[in-house]
């Protein structure tokens, strides 16, 4: 069962999250790899899909949402770029850590003006249907999607939907070689 689109953006969130305080939490170097590798791909493809769904439908449904969603894809520009350093640091990189801290810092800040206005925002302008059918949108949409940052990538439909399109078939073929977690 999908749900409204804020409890599905949140419940990514929560995941991204999740993976960061393992990768914090554990001194093990292939762990931090393997949960490296699964933030990396949760995050970018989470980043894609709101700029494909989302920020749409902010853009479609609130006076104020053409510049949200210039906003918002401004500052995933900034979070693709720490990713990007972030998903190629080994954890033996005295960088690793603050890397991650630093994307963390910037990522926080976005989410949570996603979470506590935004989103609450949208969600009042919505039907529960259209709120459901945004969720499952967004859902669909990152099975397509780039698992790893690429922040040079345009930001906007329709040429994001093309480069992610062409990009994500080599994210995912590398991805079958790299570590993932055993469980999470």
């Amino acid at each position: 069962m999908v749900g409204r689109i804020i409890d599905t953006v949140k419940e990514d969130h929560g995941t991204i999250e999740a993976c960061y305080t393992r990768i914090i939490d554990d001194s093990k170097r292939d762990e931090q790899i393997r949960f490296q590798n699964l933030f990396t791909w949760e995050l970018a493809r989470n980043l894609v899909g709101k700029e494909l769904v989302v920020y749409p439908a902010l853009e479609k449904h609130l006076p104020d949402g053409a510049a949200l969603a210039s906003k918002n894809r401004n500052e995933n520009h900034i979070i693709k770029e720490d990713l990007k350093k972030f998903q190629s640091l080994d954890p033996s990189n005295s960088e690793y850590v603050p890397a991650i801290n630093s994307l963390m810092n910037h990522l926080r800040q976005h989410t949570t003006d996603e979470e506590r206005n935004q989103l609450p925002k949208l969600e009042e302008t919505l039907s529960e249907k259209e709120s459901d059918h945004l969720s499952k949108a967004f859902s669909r949409t990152k099975i397509f999607l780039p698992t790893r940052a690429h922040p040079d990538a345009p930001s906007k439909p329709p040429f994001e939907t093309a480069v992610g399109l062409m990009t994500a078939p080599f994210d995912q073929l590398a991805d079958l070689f790299r570590k993932w977690p055993h469980h999470t």
